[in-house]
């Protein structure tokens, strides 16, 4: 399974719920303009964007096509290195591992680099459920655990909450799990990160397991990459004794050169900044120097499922940061929450089915209509998804997964009547005669217009999830081929 939220609604439903939240719009409209002008500003400054763009893609492509080779590389780079490799197929076997290792050193608590893929196999919950509290160190993951919270967002999970919100959130929480937030705490960004500071620097100096994902694993040096812009990463891979790193098979990049673009392409797509303030890398065991013992989980979890899509495998270039949320007007309007899952927004509507697959889960199926197809996530991707292309792509499959269905949609009915009609000329005139009958008690009746005078049908019985939303023309008062045979093909002969 991939990370989608238990019980959660489909798009559709959840979307409206969301839309009628006012607060959660201004949040979103104020957090996203301000992330997306502050990459505009430092993309523009690199003036061969798009031939980074082209060479990102293609080393993240190069990766993909002999995936099984580069990963064979890094399990024996990282052995040779002193680490410990694991090989997990889904979910459940990466937090069984996990756990297994923490059980094994006797801890009750783990601290955690921010991680999309231990999110996404639900390890928090997992380490629960073996009394081991996993807490979070990111500013924005601990927001969003102490506040008994979903994320919604790659980068910002917190982005649907405002100072006021998190303030409370702190003085309410934090002293439930650890050290209590500063009786006269204000909502000032400065003293909020004071606070988190001091809750969490008890947590750093007393862990002795940790746990963290990777941005990137070269192949060709067993190392393995993690970005970050506030210094809790750096302190989780380097203080604890032992670390634990769970990492998705996509993330590997064949070679330590390969690294470059990719590091020029990410801090400026995800937080707008020239560079990441904190780049760690780390190459299994050195003695005396961090943790002296490193495990590292390879993941699969859906992506040799993804892999094997012709269409849908570029999606496995993503390198999580965000650009494609912060531009998209779905996203913009409705939030993360809605699309039900650790990775929403257009990357997530695509992600998620082909990991999960379609044609089962409702919820999963909705995804991929999360979208207006409007292009601005593609022109925004460090790697160049043609993430609408993949959209496209994953409507025809979730409508291919339902036609065996026993009680068709309306959707499959009113294809297949329209199939029906098209393919015979002699039903296509009647259908043709009817619309025209239709078009001109549409004109009698007054109906509404559209610009440049076309009357519109309005709402039509049994479809009105289609025409609510849109303007639906009426259809015309004479048909093509009735003007045909009454002008003489067009050689004004009014033969009526």
């Amino acid at each position: 399974m991939s990370g989608t939220f238990v019980g959660m609604p489909a798009f559709p439903e959840a979307a409206r719920a969301a839309l009628g939240d006012t607060q959660l719009r201004h949040n979103l409209a104020h957090a996203t303009a301000t992330i997306r002008d502050r990459r505009a500003r430092v993309v523009a400054e690199v003036p061969a964007w798009e031939e980074l763009r082209l060479v990102g893609a293609a080393v993240k492509e190069s990766a993909l096509v002999d995936l099984e080779r580069h990963l064979l590389r890094l399990e024996e780079t990282l052995t040779a290195n002193g680490a410990v490799v694991h090989w997990a197929g889904d979910a459940a076997e990466a937090n069984a591992i996990v756990a297994r290792i923490a059980r094994g050193h006797g801890v009750d608590e783990v601290v955690k680099v921010k991680s999309m893929a231990t999110q996404e196999i639900g390890l928090n919950e997992a380490l629960a459920e073996q009394g081991i509290a996993a807490w979070e160190t990111d500013l924005a993951e601990l927001i969003v655990q102490l506040g008994n919270d979903l994320p919604s967002h790659i980068l910002v999970p917190a982005i649907h909450r405002n100072r006021a919100e998190i303030r409370e959130i702190f003085r309410d929480r934090m002293g439930e799990v650890g050290r209590a937030a500063p009786e006269d705490l204000s909502d000032e960004p400065a003293m909020l990160a004071g606070a988190a500071r001091l809750h969490l620097r008890e947590k750093f100096l007393r862990a002795k397991v940790a746990v963290s994902g990777a941005n990137f694993a070269v192949a060709e040096t067993g190392t393995l990459v993690v970005v970050e812009s506030e210094g809790n990463g750096r302190m989780c891979l380097t203080l604890p004794e032992v670390l634990i790193s769970v990492v998705g098979i996509e993330k590997v990049v064949p070679t330590w050169a390969g690294l470059d673009p990719l590091l020029r392409l990410l801090p400026r797509s995800s937080t707008g900044e020239r560079m990441n303030p904190y780049t760690s890398t780390w190459s299994g065991v050195t003695p005396g120097d961090g943790p002296q013992e490193v495990h590292v989980v390879l993941l699969d979890n859906g992506r040799t499922r993804a892999l094997a899509d012709d269409v849908g495998r570029q999606a496995l270039r993503c390198i999580r940061c965000s650009a494609c949320l912060n531009v998209c007007p779905v996203y913009e309007r409705v939030g993360g929450h809605a699309y039900g899952s650790v990775y929403p927004g257009p990357i997530g509507a695509i992600l998620n089915p082909l990991m999960r697959g379609v044609g089962s889960d409702a919820q999963v199926d909705s995804l991929p209509y999360a979208s207006s197809l409007c292009g601005a996530c593609f022109e925004v991707c460090p790697v160049r998804i043609d993430i609408p292309q993949v959209l496209v792509h994953l409507r025809s499959r979730v409508v291919d997964g339902h036609r065996g269905d026993p009680v068709p949609k309306a959707e499959a009915v009113a294809m297949r009547a329209t199939a029906w009609a098209f393919t015979d000329a002699r039903r296509l005139a009647l259908a043709e005669r009817a619309s025209s009958m239709a078009g001109r008690v549409l004109s009698r009746l007054g109906r509404s217009t559209l610009p440049g005078g076309r009357a519109t049908a309005g709402r039509l019985p049994g479809a009105s999830a289609w025409t609510n939303a849109r303007d639906l023309p009426a259809p015309p008062r004479e048909s093509f081929r009735a003007w045909w045979r009454r002008t003489d093909g067009g050689r004004g002969q009014d033969r009526s």
